[in-house]
């Protein structure tokens, strides 16, 4: 039974601990039980989480530092999780008072005044949580209190009594686990405010100054870019924080999809009735990769998890609005599809001088040729190689579209339609028998044959409003003459 007045607490056996103290105990327990101290946090076990554990060991304030889209703020609210399930406070309490230590004033006089008698509530740890993105326009008031003239009109208070004090969002955060955002944002003047209370934990506000030992686990976060772009974070504050950790984007593909997997939120009737083949993942998650090298692409701005998470959701919203055109129960994720997800690419880059002359459309379609060539390597041998080999294993497919035959794929065709434009090409069925591909997945890699070849000149592809039409290079260029 919980208790309910400062005499139950004693009783029961409660001890006071700090929140860096709960915190350690409990990632001391995971620890030794070998179970994951961040759970959902995917493609750090080896780099991240190791340091992040290293800092809580040690009792520490800690800054993630790392480009956007790389689960910083993810890892804060995880934080949660390491913290004891309730704790008591002094019912009333706008700073979470411990019952048995209590700080403010408040506090002090009703514990003063009832003894063990003193009635307290139990607070949940997922309201342990404070965060605040920082943002030119926070002042000192909001993080750590004013004087509030009314209160001390009010009850005829000199503005240096401690209960005119009107507290910020940093006492209120009193035994909590305290996040700012993006820390270079704050103005110099706003994080030299917090410099009392990371090591002297004494507030001062307007020139009163109050010993006050806030028990308060600071996480603070901030991307390099804002080193340069907007601000910095002042040295004597940085000084403060005794953990730095980096942060990073996936390593592989293989754990780049399983956190777009874990991320994505496609509609249940979209993954109920849409089939997603694992060569569309690779597709997706290579381009990804491809973008954050390219030399179009501010490779100190960083392209976020968030681009393969929207892109994946935007792939399958693709899918079904040809479905439902087309009046289909259910339907799978083509190749052809990945230009629905151009809006999802656009907005999620930013790119260099020579990527603006270049257009984002145009670098965007970039990106997704590069990313399908190279995932067309792993199934399939060079074009270019197997052409100056003595048995060209394309030869009857390059000798399909010499004899002037094209390929028109609408981006809205139904599934029969699609496989039907497919199944006419003259030498995939051959192709794919001596790769010992599975027969299920015969549609998926004649479209990957297709766009491989075209990516590699073999054939011609042109994009035609909403459709691509494949055909033989030497065709096309006698079209355009005719064309003259």
């Amino acid at each position: 039974m919980e208790a309910k007045n400062i005499g139950e607490l004693k009783k029961s056996g409660y001890t006071s601990k700090t929140i860096k103290e709960e915190i350690r105990a409990n990632l001391i327990e995971r620890l030794k039980n070998k179970s994951s101290s961040f759970e959902g946090i995917q493609g750090f076990d080896d780099t991240v989480i190791p340091d992040l554990e290293r800092a809580l060991l040690s009792k520490h304030n800690f800054l993630l530092l790392g480009l956007r889209g790389q689960a910083k703020t993810r890892i804060a609210r995880k934080l949660v999780t390491l913290l004891d399930e309730f704790i008591p406070i002094i019912e009333g309490s706008e700073i979470n008072d411990d019952p048995l230590q209590p700080i403010s004033i408040f506090g002090r006089n009703i514990v003063n005044t009832l003894g063990d008698k003193t009635p307290i509530s139990w607070v949940h740890r997922s309201d342990r949580y404070v965060e605040k993105l920082a943002t030119p326009d926070v002042s000192v008031a909001d993080l750590i209190g004013d004087v509030d003239p009314i209160k001390a009109a009010t009850l005829k208070l000199p503005y240096s009594d401690e209960r005119v004090i009107h507290f910020g969002l940093i006492p209120r955060a009193h035994r909590s686990i305290f996040v700012i955002n993006e820390l270079p944002d704050l103005q110099p003047r706003i994080q030299v405010a917090l410099f009392n209370i990371l090591q002297e934990q004494d507030l001062q506000i307007r020139g009163f100054k109050l010993r006050f030992p806030l028990d308060i686990q600071f996480v603070f976060t901030a991307n390099p870019e804002d080193y340069t772009n907007r601000g910095s974070i002042v040295t004597p504050l940085k000084d403060r924080i005794e953990s730095q950790i980096l942060t990073h984007y996936p390593k592989s593909i293989e754990i780049a999809k399983s956190i777009t997997e874990q991320e994505s939120k496609p509609a249940k009737q979209q993954s109920d009735k849409i089939e997603m083949h694992g060569l569309i993942r690779d597709i997706l998650e290579r381009l990804v990769f491809i973008a954050r090298k390219s030399e179009f692409v501010d490779v100190n701005s960083g392209i976020s998890t968030r681009l393969s998470i929207s892109a994946m959701e935007n792939l399958y919203s693709t899918a079904e609005r040809r479905m439902l055109k087309n009046k289909e129960k259910k339907t799978s994720i083509r190749i052809n599809d990945f230009w629905g997800i151009i809006p999802s690419i656009i907005g999620k880059v930013e790119l260099v001088y020579e990527g603006e002359q270049e257009g984002h459309y145009n670098v965007a379609l970039k990106f997704l040729e590069k990313a399908i060539s190279e995932t067309f390597l792993e199934y399939f041998e060079n074009p270019k190689l197997s052409e100056r080999s003595e048995k060209d294993v394309y030869g009857v497919v390059r000798a399909y579209f010499q004899n002037q035959n094209e390929v028109k794929l609408y981006n809205d065709d139904s599934d029969k339609d699609f496989q039907s434009a497919l199944d006419k090409i003259v030498g995939l069925d051959g192709l794919l028998k001596t790769q010992k591909i599975k027969k299920a997945d015969y549609p998926i890699m004649k479209e990957l044959i297709l766009h491989g070849l075209s990516e590699f000149e073999v054939i011609e592809k042109d994009f035609i409003i909403n459709q691509m039409l494949f055909r033989d290079p030497l065709s096309g260029m006698l079209t355009e003459l005719g064309d003259i």
